[in-house]
Order: structure tokens, then C-alpha cells, then sequence
């Protein structure tokens, strides 16, 4: 993800109910020093110019760990988080070798429905 999608990033982040975001590590300069720090495993979806997904992931040297993720909400049941999460893991595992985990926030109702998991 190039820090020049960050605008749109944000405006999906806010389009998606229950999406956890904090005012230090989610601002522009936040999310570019997280980039520096993990120009791999950040990815964002795209549909005739229009960003329509993100997922940004980053390691401690150890595992990985996916922090957001998020479809726009008219795009969903498309495949595109899905599809996301995929190239996350893929990206962990074939560059990186190592596994990948994540903390669910279970109010993200679309996220915990997207990863098919019981709360």
C-alpha cells in the first residue's frame, strides 16, 4: 500500500461500522511510519481506480499480525476480503516465513462474519 491511498484508506475505514481506530497510529504520519516499517504485508483493493478494500499487517520479527481490515460496505460478499487475507498470509508465509495472527475485535461483526468465526 502506497502512503498516497492513505486519504481514501481512511475514508473506507470510516465507512465501516465498528471499525477500531485511534487517533496516533491510524493518522497519516502513523500509518507511514508503519509502512517504512512493513512495505510488504500492506495491501489495499482496487476496482476501476477506486479503492474499494484494505488490509495492513505487520510483523514483530516473529508472526505476523493483520491490524485492519476492511471492504467498503457495498462491495462486500465480492470475495475482496477474503481475497485479501489470502495475499496477506501468502505474503507472510512465502516472504517472510512465518505465520500470521490476529486479534478480532468481535463488535466488527462483518469482520468476525467474513473470518467465519463464532463469538
Amino acid at each position: 500500500m502506497p502512503i498516497h491511498d492513505y486519504p481514501a484508506v481512511y475514508q473506507l475505514w470510516l465507512s465501516c461500522k465498528g471499525m477500531g481506530l485511534n487517533d496516533v497510529d491510524d493518522s497519516e504520519s502513523g500509518i507511514a511510519r508503519f509502512l517504512e516499517r512493513n512495505p510488504t504485508t500492506c495491501f489495499v483493493s482496487e476496482t476501476d481506480g477506486k479503492l474499494n478494500g484494505v488490509i495492513l499487517a505487520g510483523s514483530d520479527g516473529r508472526r505476523g499480525y493483520i491490524y485492519h481490515t476492511a471492504v467498503h460496505p457495498s462491495c462486500r460478499k465480492q470475495g475482496i476480503g477474503s481475497a485479501l487475507v489470502r495475499a496477506e498470509l501468502n505474503a507472510f508465509w512465502e516472504k517472510q516465513g512465518f505465520t500470521v495472527r490476529t486479534d478480532l475485535v468481535y463488535r466488527n461483526q462483518s469482520l468476525v462474519e467474513m473470518m467465519r468465526i463464532d463469538t
